[in-house]
């Protein structure tokens, strides 16, 4: 099996190249940009196996991905390449739009190129997962999940980019009949997280004895889904989904964020003990503009009709990933060098009294 994977050295990426590579022994092509969120390092398992090799190129760049395309001559094509973080596409849309729209489409058409000219056999088998996110549904109420029928409704300008590459890969499917799968998933957590999200940036800031911002008063919650159940998701989907077709990836793990941030102070105060419990460290700030108050992920097709499971609760889960980064000082010391740990994108005034 021959697989690219796009935007294979960030955080989801790199896990499913780990997971294709190492678990699967497929050969893979990662293609990254290496953008501030992509990181050759979180390839590091890989580096050097015959299996896996590393493109640094732009998924914008047509004839770049023509070249890698045609020249892999691949079985598979994993789009995972994206600008993922709502506050900074509060403060710079720009380059949310280039390469989350632009970019899939570029990659659609580099695509689709290649896929017409492959004999019936290969063209049947020929598969193209497009992997977005929950946030393209908007804010849930306090009951209900989202389904793959759930309308559309984004809030940020990063929702909308992703809502709008959706959208592209489902036409192309259906006007060109390019063979496209779209997964949409819930936050994602686990090792090699860029350490600007919220858990990693809790486990870093607490060991650091230093402030733990949380917006409003922590109230908005999310469906946590640990990110390698999610690399053997995104590889069941497109060996098993039908094309045409939408499947949602969740973890059936709502928590609160200042319940996920109270959890990883518990876990650190009980593996690496200070005199002060670290939950002292929380500090509320200004809510983000249009911040969804909740989103859950209905998995229940992708469970019946595909097989797949979660083999993590979240209690495992952040366990596992606070371990991780406490033993993984090496990955992202560099990272925090060039990063000083506050949120990006806003200001992190503090809410009044």
């Amino acid at each position: 099996m021959r697989v690219i994977v796009t935007g294979g050295a960030g955080f989801i990426g790199s896990a499913l190249v780990r997971y294709l590579v190492l678990e699967k022994g497929y050969n893979v092509l990662t293609i990254d940009a290496l953008t501030y969120a992509g990181c050759e390092a979180s390839l590091k398992e890989v580096e050097g196996k015959n299996t896996h090799q590393f493109l640094h190129a732009n998924i914008c760049d047509r004839d770049a991905m023509d070249a890698a395309i045609t020249g892999f001559k691949p079985d598979r094509i994993m789009h995972l390449a994206a600008e993922s973080h709502v506050d900074r596409s509060i403060t710079g849309a720009a380059d949310f739009i280039q390469t989350n729209v632009v970019g899939s489409f570029t990659l659609l058409e580099a695509a689709r190129a290649y896929w017409n000219g492959l004999d019936a056999d290969a063209k049947a088998a020929f598969r193209f997962l497009h992997v977005s996110t929950d946030e393209v549904y908007g804010s849930l109420g306090d009951e209900g999940l989202f389904e793959e029928t759930t309308p559309y409704d984004p809030s940020s300008p990063y929702s909308a980019s992703k809502a709008a590459s959706d959208h592209l890969a489902k036409a192309w499917q259906r006007t060109y009949g390019l063979p496209v799968v779209v997964s949409n998933c819930s936050n994602n957590y686990g090792p090699y997280h860029f350490p600007e999200k919220l858990i990693p940036l809790t486990i870093l800031n607490a060991l650091e004895g230093r402030k733990l911002p949380v917006y409003g008063k922590g109230e908005n919650i999310r469906d946590w889904l640990y990110v390698d159940d999610h690399a053997r998701a995104l590889d069941i989907i497109i060996e098993k989904g039908e094309p045409g077709e939408t499947y949602n990836v969740g973890g059936r793990n709502e928590r609160k964020n200042i319940d996920v941030v109270l959890r990883i102070c518990a876990v650190l105060d009980e593996l690496v003990p200070t005199d002060t419990p670290r939950a002292n460290l929380i500090e509320y700030v200004t809510d983000r503009p249009g911040h969804d108050a909740r989103y859950a992920i209905d998995a229940t097709r992708l469970e019946n009709e595909l097989g797949w499971r979660a083999q993590e609760n979240f209690d495992t889960g952040i366990e596992k990933t606070v371990r991780w980064y406490l033993e993984n000082k090496w990955w992202w010391q560099p990272l925090r060098e060039q990063y000083d740990g506050q949120r990006l994108g806003l200001t992190t005034a503090k809410v009044p009294a």
